[in-house]
């Protein structure tokens, strides 16, 4: 076993390197290599237990995609995701559950219920995969994020809860919306005491290589605590990455470079083998279907029927909630408008309720003023049929279908449990081959180009630089009061000529000591790293901008370093 799946991630690897030559999408041609691969006479099969995909794949998936996600934008874009990756979810089941009983005779509407759980969720690999190399906007981009890191918690429970109301078995909680509540608070509550604890143990190591361990050790124990104790592993694996990937700012640079090549490296490994696995299960999943009784012509139609309704309930669903979503952003955007009117004329709608409420209650404590910002603007039409037709299935979907029971509590025959695995691949194939090929000639030909979110980034970038210069100008000043000396004036001078804060052309003479100046630029990047995540945590600075700023900070601190142990 072990053997072939090394054999699979080296042939994967290998059609991914000559995809990225060749510009196409390597998650895609990967799948369609392996599909064609199954059909080869003597290929043995590649089966993983459920438990393997869940319990292994999936969490070091799900906890770099967080890690690497911005929680800021996460939260500006909440109520879309939660609408898309719960609610939804809930909708899709019963929707395509009915459409599944209709067309499939092997399944009772109950047993449809349980396909209409496995498909309902798009995976998260394989739309994080997809919509990075199509060039998804940022906005659309993080929405699509968003939702595929927590659909899989609602799917999940609600397919936990269907499989035991088929096998007559028992949920941990019988009644689902309180199973689904308990499971996610649970699994967020877990995520976060987990992934704050690695973060301390992480602080007092001191040590890259240790703290790079410890970050790989994170998901795997936040899913099985979580599922040990009945709750979603899925939302305590995401909830701990955004922890780590928040606090990461704070460690040193060593740490930061090596777990984001760690991590990069990791996510090359297991994308490719997962769509390489998705791929070579065809023709065993069709000659499972066809030995149970289930001939290919109604298997393809059945197929054909449940993935149009998946993907007719997700259109559906958008563009319903979009019209109630863009709505509310106009009642929103009024209100907003009143209050900057408001404040123009100097009279603070906050100050005037808190005059009034200290009125009536002088010994009311002071209210903290809420920390207003404008309405997050709601996506285009364009940007919703690109969302609308992002729903590729993938693994989990897989991996959920192959956990149904084979028997019932009663002994017998799980109701169409063949016919539930072979719908769920075909359906994961057919989103993977033509919503996945299609999808970056749809952004090609909507032109989906959004010259307010590039104002914005270009806004966030200069303020990244001006805070940068403010924190160095700052330092500087510090360092001439405390060093008053002919050399360290020339040493400050050479440095805020470097850093751009003067136009005078540079001279470095013979009075500059460049040991001396090693030690101040370090102190510069101290200072500027600080100042920026003040800022990110104040909530002026994007925290994709700031990422992005670190990085080269990092490189400029190791340079430093380098220097200090070769000299």
């Amino acid at each position: 076993m072990f053997a072939h799946i090394l054999i699979v991630i080296i042939a994967a690897i290998a059609i991914s390197a000559f995809a990225e030559r060749r510009n196409i999408q390597p998650a895609i041609l990967v799948a369609m290599v392996g599909l064609a691969a199954s059909f080869i006479p003597g290929v043995p099969r590649l089966e993983l237990e459920p438990e393997i995909i869940l319990g292994i794949v999936l969490p070091p998936m799900l906890f770099s995609a967080a890690s690497d996600f911005s929680f800021t934008s996460f939260a500006r874009r909440l109520g879309s995701i939660v609408n898309l990756g719960v609610f939804m979810v809930f909708a899709a089941t019963a929707a395509v559950g009915v459409v599944a009983a209709g067309v499939v005779p092997e399944l009772t509407l109950p047993a449809a219920l349980v396909l209409a759980a496995v498909l309902a969720p798009p995976d998260a690999v394989t739309a994080i995969t997809i919509g990075r190399k199509a060039g998804l906007p940022t906005g659309l981009m993080t929405v699509l994020k968003g939702e595929s890191l927590i659909n899989d918690a609602a799917a999940l429970t609600i397919f936990a809860a269907a499989v035991a109301a088929v096998a007559g078995t028992h949920a941990f909680i019988d009644n689902l919306p309180i199973y689904f509540l308990y499971s996610s608070v649970v699994g967020v509550l877990l995520g976060l005491i987990i992934g704050n604890f690695a973060q301390f143990v992480r602080r007092r190591l001191g040590n890259p290589s240790l703290s790079t361990v410890v970050s790989v050790i994170v998901p795997f124990a936040a899913y099985l605590v979580a599922e040990e104790l009945h709750a979603s592993g899925v939302l305590a694996v995401v909830t701990a990455g955004f922890a780590i990937g928040h606090h990461a700012v704070e460690s040193g640079y060593e740490e930061r470079m090596q777990e984001r090549e760690f991590w990069r490296t990791a996510d090359t490994l297991l994308e490719t083998f997962v769509f390489a696995y998705i791929g070579l299960q065809l023709r065993f999943v069709i000659t499972d279907a066809e030995e149970a009784g289930i001939d290919l012509p109604t298997l393809l139609f059945a197929a054909t029927a449940v993935f149009l309704a998946t993907v007719a309930v997700r259109f559906i669903w958008v563009f319903g909630t979009a019209l109630v979503g863009r709505w509310r952003y106009r009642a929103t955007q009024r209100r907003w408008v009143e209050y900057k009117a408001a404040l123009a004329r100097g009279d603070d709608p906050f100050e005037r309720r808190g005059r009034t409420a200290r009125a009536d209650r002088p010994d009311a404590p002071a209210r903290r003023r809420p920390q207003l910002e404008p309405p997050q603007r709601p996506l285009s039409w364009k940007e919703n049929v690109v969302l609308s037709w992002t729903g590729m299935r993938g693994v989990v979907t897989l991996a959920a279908a192959a956990g149904v029971p084979a028997v019932t509590a009663t002994g017998l025959d799980f109701p169409g449990r063949e016919a539930i695995l072979a719908i769920a691949f075909l359906v994961t194939i057919a989103t993977l081959l033509i919503q996945g090929l299609s999808l970056p000639w749809l952004i090609k030909h909507l032109d989906l180009n959004d010259p307010r979110a590039e104002k914005y980034l270009a806004d966030q970038e200069d303020l990244a630089r001006k805070l940068a210069n403010e924190a160095t100008a700052q330092a500087l000043a510090e360092y001439r009061e405390a060093n008053d000396t002919p050399t360290a004036r020339r040493v400050a001078e050479v440095m805020a000529r470097r850093n751009k804060l003067t136009t005078e052309a540079e001279h470095t003479g013979r009075n500059f000591d460049q040991d001396e100046a090693f030690e101040l630029s370090k102190t510069l990047l101290a200072a500027k790293r600080k100042r920026l995540i003040a800022a990110r945590d104040a909530r002026e600075l994007d925290e994709t901008v700031l990422r992005d700023v670190l990085e080269h900070m990092d490189l400029e601190q190791a340079f430093m370093d380098t220097r200090d142990r070769t000299v």
